[in-house]
């Protein structure tokens, strides 16, 4: 492996035993008595119900991962919890099952007890719209053949459809902060009866500025419930908010004894410095690298991510794009389309760097270097889950070097300096297996995917809809939409962007219509200023970071 390679090895394992070189010693190592090895457990053995058991092998799943097994335990005791776990470990099974576990059924004895039957007894709150749907699917599936309801509450959706589905019942919610605040101060979302309280990335959250709104909902809420928070990281804004909302936590941290590092040893890293106008011709070499499956390519900027999207459908690649300028529909979209198969390129902003969670993503690629640490494992956590082994590949630009190196740094690394790079560099070959004279347009015979053409959009009737932001001319477009006709974009900074996001705040409809958002990077899709129009030169052919 090249000096621009990070990688995270798995352990070689025991030393093999000297092999028996005679009959009888084969014999005797035959007869020798060894303690058998524990059978894998499942989630029946940790007390979870058959019927949830049953939905969930179903799915094809069927034994826990190491943080469902230390928190299954504890949360269906009733106890309050700090979950840490890297990116795609498997968090949401491990507070979404003890909470349908313990939630009561239209069928289940103490329905006529409840004093609001129907009203939500779980809540689950996530910062992005994204994360919601992801939750909200999971969930519902785990409960396929439970009698339990799930209800997925975010922004950029109509409300009516939502609050039809609270007023026919639901014993879990699973929602964007904003949404939750306006539906209750409608007094349509009843949280009189909530039990059990989820904070899922929780860190994102504070991230986004959503912690006074994260306290309104809480203090909402009974004050005699389970709290449960989890996130990859934990930095002190999130300890002191356990510490002020919850009771005895234990906090869960899981990690194996071969998978210390600040990454998963699942994923190797593989980092260059590389030329803005080579970038594209680069990335799409890549991209016919042997054994590529479903790919997520990062962006800085929603106009970047537009631009590269379409270049890569101009290549000939099936590729789509994400970001806060496209209407919810068209972001539905183009997930639905990535999660079916029929596009297997995915460029977005950091808006999706939460609510993707497809266990057969093989390659994440950062455009530009990622602003901070944070974001950098957050994005590349994309790939590599499930027990799956993935790629992850950095570009990083000449100005953009001292930056990586402080990321670098601190997550040891050990490539402070990324090695020069182009498309047509020898160890760019060696390093991602691309076959020897691959070229940047994907053969015709190998063009297998139907495109985002292919995956209907809908019309989800939200604000976004009605003010034509992002409308159904954009999201039919296979590279994804052009973004606000070149207008200016405000900051281009990615990476943890402080912004909130427009959909998930309460009272900001008439932002909305106006056009939402106005930042970039990590929090694109977030609350902005209404948006200036100003006139703006849009000549010149367009550099690999889109701005």
């Amino acid at each position: 492996m090249s000096q621009n390679t990070a990688e995270h090895p798995s352990p070689e394992g025991s030393a093999a035993e000297a092999a028996p070189s005679t009959d009888a010693s084969i014999e005797q190592a035959l007869t020798d008595t060894t303690p058998a090895p524990e059978p894998e457990k499942t989630f029946a053995d940790f007390g979870v119900r058959q019927d949830i058991c049953e939905a969930l092998a179903a799915e094809g799943i069927t034994h826990p991962f190491p943080i469902q097994s230390l928190t299954l335990p504890v949360a269906l005791s009733g106890q309050d919890i700090i979950g840490q776990a890297k990116t795609g470990t498997g968090k949401t099974l491990g507070f979404g099952l003890p909470v349908l576990q313990r939630v009561v059924g239209r069928d289940d004895a103490g329905w006529d007890k409840l004093t609001s039957p129907g009203a939500p007894q779980a809540l689950i709150v996530v910062p992005t719209r994204e994360l919601a749907v992801q939750v909200g699917s999971d969930l519902t599936a785990a409960a396929r053949t439970r009698n339990a309801r799930v209800a997925t509450i975010y922004g950029g959706r109509a409300y009516e459809p939502q609050i039809e589905e609270l007023e026919r019942g639901v014993e879990v919610v699973v929602g964007t902060p904003g949404r939750l605040i306006d539906l209750h101060r409608q007094k349509i979302l009843n949280l009189s009866q909530v039990h059990a309280v989820v904070l899922d990335e929780a860190d994102e959250m504070l991230d986004l500025g959503f912690l006074p709104d994260v306290e309104r909902i809480l203090s909402a809420v009974p004050d005699k419930r389970q709290t449960m928070l989890f996130s990859a990281t934990m930095p002190g804004p999130v300890i002191g908010m356990a510490r002020r909302y919850m009771s005895h936590p234990m906090h869960i941290r899981a990690s194996s004894p071969d998978d210390e590092g600040a990454t998963k040893k699942d994923i190797t890293q593989v980092i260059y410095r590389a030329h803005p106008m080579d970038k594209d011709e680069l990335i799409a070499r890549a991209l016919q690298a042997e054994g590529r499956g479903r790919t997520i390519i990062f962006t800085r900027t929603k106009r970047a991510a537009d631009r590269l999207a379409r270049e890569l459908v101009d290549r000939g690649f099936a590729a789509g794009a994400i970001h806060g300028d496209l209407s919810q529909g068209a972001r539905e979209q183009a997930l639905r389309a990535f999660r079916n198969d029929k596009v297997d390129i995915l460029v977005a902003t950091d808006v999706a760097a939460r609510g993707i969670d497809v266990t057969d993503v093989t390659h994440v690629v950062n455009f530009q270097a990622p602003e901070d640490e944070k974001t950098y494992l957050h994005r590349i956590g994309r790939t590599g889950r499930a027990g799956k082994r993935g790629t992850a590949i950095t570009l990083v630009d000449w100005e953009d070097v001292p930056r990586w190196s402080l990321i670098d740094k601190a997550l040891d690394l050990g490539v402070p300096e990324p090695v020069e790079t182009y498309s047509s560099s020898p160890h760019l070959y060696a390093d991602l297996g691309i076959p020897k004279g691959t070229k940047g347009r994907l053969p015709k015979d190998k063009r297998t995917h139907a495109g985002l053409e292919a995956e209907r959009l809908e019309d989800l009737g939200g604000p976004e809809s009605r003010s034509g932001k992002g409308g159904s001319s954009r999201g039919r477009r296979s590279g994804g939409s052009r973004s606000d006709g070149g207008r200016s974009h405000g900051p281009r900074s990615g990476g943890s962007g402080r912004s909130r996001r427009s959909e998930d705040r309460p009272g900001r409809q008439s932002r909305e219509q106006r056009g939402g958002d106005n930042t970039a990077g990590s929090g694109e899709s977030g609350e902005g200023r209404p948006r200036r129009r100003r006139r703006r030169r849009t000549g010149g052919s367009g550099s690999a970071q889109g701005a």
